[in-house]
């Protein structure tokens, strides 16, 4: 190649355009902004729905002799709606947060023991119905991935959905549940 060939490519060549800070700069802010305006709108949605559902009484505690135990379980709690809504969470008390879980039966009822969230326990006169399900708002599984539990409070009516470390206890958590029930509405 000459040297005139070589001058003649240089000299077509340009150099890259000066990128355009200060444009680049607002549209990063303006995003930030939506964002931070969309998590904003979120957050009182999540308080709004709290504030609906305020009539919801407080949750029961514990006995502290809560009879014999029946079974215990490990793994995490997705949240409760309204028993066959299961869209229509609930997050009145507490009862909208995931958390660990820690489900204890005893002969009293339903012990649910929640690291960082609010624990609460539901008497064997409130069970109503355990099934296995496929999903709870916000969270859908396989078919029988969820253990879910319908009890009354106050006037309504509970789903709270709670998946086993171990999803093989599923149906035993399930069936004692219901056997439960239906002796605890033969004994009323």
């Amino acid at each position: 190649m000459t040297s005139l060939h070589q001058t003649y490519l240089a000299a077509g060549q340009k150099s890259a355009e000066v990128t355009d800070w200060s444009a680049r700069i607002g549209w990063l802010v303006g995003l930030a902004l939506f964002i931070a305006l969309v998590y904003w709108l979120m957050r009182e949605g999540w308080k709004w729905r709290g504030t609906l559902q305020s009539d919801l009484p407080e949750l029961p505690v514990a006995p502290d002799e809560p009879g014999r135990v029946k079974l215990t379980m490990s793994g995490r709690y997705h949240g409760s709606t309204t028993a066959g809504q299961w869209l229509d969470r609930i997050v009145a008390r507490g009862l909208g947060t995931r958390s660990r879980v820690e489900l204890t039966l005893t002969d009293a009822g339903l012990d649910v023991v929640r690291p960082g969230a609010a624990d609460f326990f539901v008497p064997a006169a409130q069970l109503r119905e355990a099934r296995l399900d496929k999903g709870i708002a916000g969270k859908v599984l396989t078919e029988g991935g969820l253990l879910v539990v319908t009890w009354a409070h106050g006037d309504k009516l509970i789903d709270s959905g709670f998946r086993s470390d171990i999803s093989a206890e599923h149906n035993e958590w399930a069936d004692t549940l219901n056997n439960m029930i239906n002796n605890t509405e033969g004994a009323r």
